[in-house]
């Protein structure tokens, strides 16, 4: 009986302490605030950190009207986009130039939506991702 006792008393205890301890409070979150586009004077790099990209990167049909469609979560133009980049402008394959800083303006002398001799070696929609 001293067992039954001592094991009832356990429990009723257990059971305090469960009903006084502060209740955990889950919370879920869905989305990622990044903040405004670079500004950049011939677009930035699809991936963060969204350096921007030197001019011949990217071909003339991501500039409408002299402005930059986007790229990656900044990327405003149409579902069906694929446009020209020349990936050797890309850190990410070997690039060691200089690279534009975010708030320059453009050359005049290299106008965006005509870029001299520019050489594609691949086709990516807005969003980064390669075209076949």
């Amino acid at each position: 009986m001293k067992k039954f006792a001592l094991l009832a008393v356990a429990a009723l205890v257990a059971i305090c302490f469960a009903a006084a301890a502060p209740q955990a409070q889950a919370q879920v979150s869905v989305g990622v605030n990044i903040g405004p586009a670079p500004v950049c004077p011939y677009g930035y790099y699809d991936y963060a950190p969204y350096a921007c990209a030197p001019y011949g990167y990217y071909g003339p049909e991501w500039f409408v009207g002299g402005v930059f469609v986007g790229a990656g979560p900044w990327f405003h133009g149409p579902a069906n986009f694929h446009g020209h980049v020349n990936n050797h402008f890309d850190p990410q394959h070997g690039y060691k130039g200089a690279l534009p800083h975010a708030g320059e303006h453009a050359d005049a002398a290299h106008p965006v939506d005509h870029v001299k001799n520019f050489h594609s070696n691949e086709t990516r929609d807005g969003k980064g991702h390669a075209v076949k």
